[in-house]
């Protein structure tokens, strides 16, 4: 009997990929050099992406040094519109989800921040599949932190070793495996179909 009830879906570069090229571009076209500053300000300041993401940061704070790195070039909504322009649907996998709905209940758990939500995914119609997003900003932990995990087992009421996560970050599944979870590393959608079959999910 299959011992799983809940499946849990990351986000990023799983259903969805991203690429900040484009928004480092689009800086570079308001002032040369400006995409190439702000990329590597936000890489060697990457605690305020994580902070952001873990809701310790304000939108209006985030904002606040954004504004400042761009040299207040650019208006705080052009900014979120074109931060926001990263993601492209991955349709093979998000394909899966009507399938494996029919049989799971299916959650989200995200590292994500709320303009990123707004302006970037937040539209994609695959969402109705899920019966619970749990986003970090939301809860105020990130992946791989236990509190996430124990979030989403209180939130869907099952027990650890009911729930299968899939996560492209292999810390991040790690992190789920420690709290008791099964957990598949994804690496493309032809290693996840098979991963899901040899569990005897698909």
């Amino acid at each position: 009997m299959n011992k799983y009830s809940v499946i849990v879906f990351d986000l990023g570069n799983v259903l969805i990929s991203f690429d900040y090229t484009p928004f480092l571009n689009k800086l570079e076209s308001l002032k040369p050099g400006l995409g190439a500053k702000v990329g590597d300000l936000y890489k060697k300041n990457y605690n305020i992406h994580r902070e952001f993401e873990a809701g310790k940061l304000t939108n209006i704070e985030f904002l606040k040094i954004m504004m400042e790195w761009t040299e207040g070039l650019i208006s705080e909504e052009q900014f979120c519109i074109i931060f926001s322009e990263i993601f492209i649907e991955n349709k093979n996998v998000v394909s899966l989800l009507p399938i494996l709905k029919e049989k799971y209940k299916l959650v989200l758990l995200s590292n994500t921040n709320a303009i990123h939500k707004k302006y970037g995914w937040e539209h994609y119609d695959f969402l109705k599949y899920f019966d619970k997003l749990c986003l970090s900003h939301e809860i105020g932990s990130v992946k791989p932190e236990k509190k996430i995990y124990k979030h989403v087992e209180n939130i869907i009421d099952a027990l650890p070793g009911e729930l299968l996560f899939i996560d492209d970050v292999a810390e991040y599944a790690e992190g789920a495996r420690k709290t008791g979870w099964d957990a598949i590393q994804f690496s493309g959608y032809d290693n996840l179909v098979a991963e899901l079959n040899k569990r005897g999910i698909l």
